[in-house]
């Protein structure tokens, strides 16, 4: 029996609020893998936000493509990962207290978004998925 996930359980998951983690190719190393908030709705892009300044936001000035990572964290285990080019915008608050919303709730998620005011050198990174890898144990 095949533990690959079907588009609408791929979408699902991936929309379902999880912590990213997204790999980002160095060069003479392994790839960068960082834990990230991300938010998906299915046929869309994955995006993210980070600093431009961060280790992550250099890495993509010489890069074409990226990946993310979301998995269950109780057995069984499940996980969708994807890959694809990806673009660059500016951030605005209304990404961030999104993100925070969708990350710490109603009532944390705008202090949080209040906090971060300032973070002039945020960017959204936004992936387009073109490679999916799904498993999903409960198939078992």
């Amino acid at each position: 029996m095949s533990l690959a996930m079907s588009i609408e359980e791929r979408d699902a998951f991936l929309a379902d609020l999880h912590v990213g983690i997204v790999a980002i190719e160095r060069k003479a190393k392994a790839p960068l893998t960082v834990p990230i908030w991300y938010d998906y709705e299915p046929g869309g892009d994955v995006w993210m936000v980070m600093s431009q300044d961060s280790l992550k936001g250099k890495l993509l000035a010489n890069v074409d493509r990226i990946s993310l990572c979301a998995q269950s964290e109780q057995a069984p285990y499940s996980y969708v990962s994807i890959e694809g080019p990806f673009s660059i915008t500016q951030r605005t608050h209304a990404h961030i207290l999104h993100m925070a919303v969708r990350y710490l709730g109603a009532e944390l998620g705008p202090e949080y978004a209040a906090a971060s005011e300032g973070g002039d050198d945020n960017i959204v990174v936004s992936i387009t998925p073109e490679t999916w890898y799904t498993a999903d144990y409960n198939k078992r």
